[in-house]
């Protein structure tokens, strides 16, 4: 299966963490190499901080509007049944056109060809939007160590 990530889920060692669980030296982990990602837009969304929330939602928006985010392609049921329990009732995954991203160079991306792939679309209340947006630097600077461990390792 081939999923949307925007938020979060982009960074890697939450995704694996999400599908794999926290890593165990006695009992590894099996290799998420099966899952192979790319950079991706979905238009026609527009991505919202969560008031309260360190993770972000996306709704869908003017036909001008995007999403910039990862395209997860490889997943399998078991992965996408974790993803939707991670996801949880605020959340409903549904099936979205997204645009692949070809790499340029170093500081440009040029939009490839659209593939189908599901998203997960926020379904719990625009009351809980924020009109700003989302900001992946930020979540990285002052939030991502407690979702994978404070010196960047998994931890609890």
């Amino acid at each position: 299966k081939t999923l949307f990530f925007y938020g979060t889920l982009t960074f890697p060692p939450i995704l694996h963490r999400v599908i794999h669980g926290p890593s165990n030296p006695t009992f590894p982990t099996p290799s998420s190499s099966y899952v192979r990602t790319y950079p991706a837009l979905l238009p026609s969304h527009r991505r919202h901080r969560v008031r309260g929330a360190d993770y972000p939602a996306v709704v869908p928006s003017t036909a001008s509007a995007s999403v910039r985010g990862t395209l997860a392609a490889g997943l399998t049921d078991a992965d996408v049944r974790r993803l939707d329990i991670f996801e949880g009732g605020e959340y409903e995954r549904r099936k979205v056109g997204v645009r692949r991203l070809i790499v340029v160079d170093a500081e440009e991306m040029e939009e490839g060809e659209e593939v189908e792939a599901e998203t997960y679309i926020w379904i719990a209340g625009e009351n809980r939007l924020e009109d700003e947006e989302w900001d992946f630097e930020t979540f990285k600077r002052e939030k991502m160590r407690f979702w994978i461990g404070r010196d960047g390792t998994e931890g609890e």
